[in-house]
């Protein structure tokens, strides 16, 4: 039986009300709205000829320059490693983890926002991972004094004064893509100004190329990395950032999920909007949100932050725009999910969303209650629904793999005979993506960022409510979606049961 399609998000656009909070915006959208899905399947096949190691003249004439930065800082230790592996065998893990943290101190933007994504896969990658990165979240340094002024004149041919009754000179902050600025529109209007860093595409294409080249020497070389997966993972990691360095994409992500979250009644979250005329590829301009993250919420609004509420508006609406809509916010850590002195959401960062068709999201439910309900199977076929292990492999195989895992981790997780922690909860989820991993199978994008933002509630259930057990509220949730979707999700959770 055909699975119910997802709705047409331009139909939903024509019956919005609350897009018209800002003339112009409509019109925008809706053009967005029939870019988007072009745009996004020519960055997906860039990613894919970016990601492939190539060693035709023209690649190694463009990753050259990387090679040369690279070689500087990362050849000693390969020379010595090199030594080893002549005495001692393969690398262990640990001189592979040694030699990345070489290449990201070493290579600049593309290998810090690659560590930073290490940084935040909790639970998706090694604990030792993980940690190996975590200084890559504050390593950017600000653009010189005046040039995100000089950008933001340069792309729209104006005076900054002239669109801006205030700027501050200050940023709020810089990360290794963009910069942003507080700013005020003559109108009043608080905005924050968002421009990337000058020649960030270039170095973008020439350094994922050397990353596809490295990534394939590191799988000859090492076992470990072999495992991991690294030519899947630098086509994954090329593919996010791609979209993430265009900012019209964040227009357009901006744009879906308020739809989303208006079509869904979602009156307790805010969501930034752009500006439509000040919207381009290297600058973003977009309405400015007030809170805290999460994580200081309870210190800075101890009178109204209610952590049960706000868990249950959280699970509700991350798994209503997934499922009832296709889209979701892609990376929601704490520095994206803000607070505010209403005790209601503000959520900001959309430079990267995921997005399902409607095949994934009934593979998506019947991951779901496959967790829910412990049962590794239906997990696994949802996986396989979703496109991440290949049709006709034996799944029973693949599930006492995952189960023996699990069991050898903690025979609690398994049984389920506690709380699902946010420990737990990472080592249930590391222990399919091991086994995938082991089996040559690259998880989809949208699988990834799904995968992340299960972890990120988990964390997030841990900080507002420490008592709450995620996932024993799953299940419940999806009455609450049969409910309000009889038609569309009641024939998805009748072939799922």
């Amino acid at each position: 039986m055909p699975v119910p399609p997802l709705p047409d998000m331009v139909d939903v656009l024509d019956r919005s009300m609350a897009i018209d909070v800002r003339p112009g915006l409509r019109d925008h959208a809706r053009l967005w709205l029939l870019w988007g899905p072009g745009a996004r399947a020519r960055v997906a096949e860039e990613a894919a000829l970016l990601a492939q190691a190539s060693l035709r003249p023209r690649t190694l004439h463009a990753v050259g320059r990387t090679g040369v930065d690279l070689a500087r800082g990362v050849a000693p230790g390969l020379r010595e490693d090199a030594r080893r592996r002549l005495l001692d065998g393969p690398l262990e893990e640990g001189a592979a983890i040694r030699h990345v943290q070489e290449l990201v101190r070493a290579g600049g933007s593309t290998y810090i926002k690659l560590g930073q994504f290490v940084a935040t896969a909790q639970g998706l990658l090694p604990d030792e991972w993980v940690d190996a990165f975590g200084w890559c979240r504050d390593t950017a340094t600000p653009l010189p004094e005046g040039m995100a002024e000089e950008r933001f004149e340069r792309r729209f041919q104006v005076p900054v004064d002239r669109v801006f009754a205030e700027l501050d000179p200050e940023p709020i902050g810089a990360a290794s893509i963009a910069q942003v600025h507080a700013a005020t529109l003559h109108d009043g209007t608080p905005v924050v100004v968002k421009v990337r860093r000058p020649g960030l595409r270039t170095q973008f294409d020439r350094d994922l190329r050397a990353m596809a080249l490295a990534a394939a020497a590191a799988e000859r070389a090492s076992k470990a990395a072999r495992v991991a997966n690294l030519t899947g993972f630098v086509q994954l990691f090329a593919q996010m950032v791609l979209e993430e360095v265009d900012f019209r994409f964040e227009a357009l992500n901006q744009i879906e999920i308020a739809l989303a979250s208006e079509a869904a009644g979602h009156h307790f979250t805010h969501l930034p909007h752009p500006i439509p005329h000040l919207t381009a590829e290297d600058v973003l301009v977009m309405t400015r949100l007030e809170g805290v993250p999460y994580t200081d919420a309870l210190t800075a609004y101890p009178d109204v932050v209610d952590g049960e509420r706000l868990l249950n508006l959280a699970i509700t609406a991350t798994l209503e725009h997934m499922i009832a809509y296709g889209i979701f916010h892609g990376d929601l850590h704490a520095g994206n999910v803000l607070i505010n002195a209403q005790g209601d959401f503000s959520l900001i960062d959309f430079g990267i969303a995921g997005r399902i068709d409607a095949e994934q999201r009934a593979a998506t439910v019947r991951f779901l209650f496959g967790f829910a309900r412990n049962d590794t199977l239906m997990q696994l076929e949802g996986l396989q629904a979703f496109g991440a292990v290949p049709p006709g492999w034996d799944l029973e195989v693949l599930r006492d793999q995952v189960e023996g895992e699990l069991d050898a981790i903690d025979p609690a997780i398994l049984a389920r005979t506690g709380t699902m922690t946010v420990e737990s909860l990472g080592q249930a989820l590391g222990a399919i993506i091991r086994v995938l991993a082991q089996n040559g199978f690259t998880l989809p994008k949208e699988l990834v960022l799904f995968f992340k933002n299960l972890l990120y509630l988990n964390g997030f259930a841990a900080t507002l409510t420490p008592d709450a057990d995620l996932f024993s509220q799953i299940e419940p949730a999806f009455g609450y979606f049969v409910t309000k979707y009889p038609q569309e999700l009641s024939q998805i959770v009748a072939d799922v049961l």
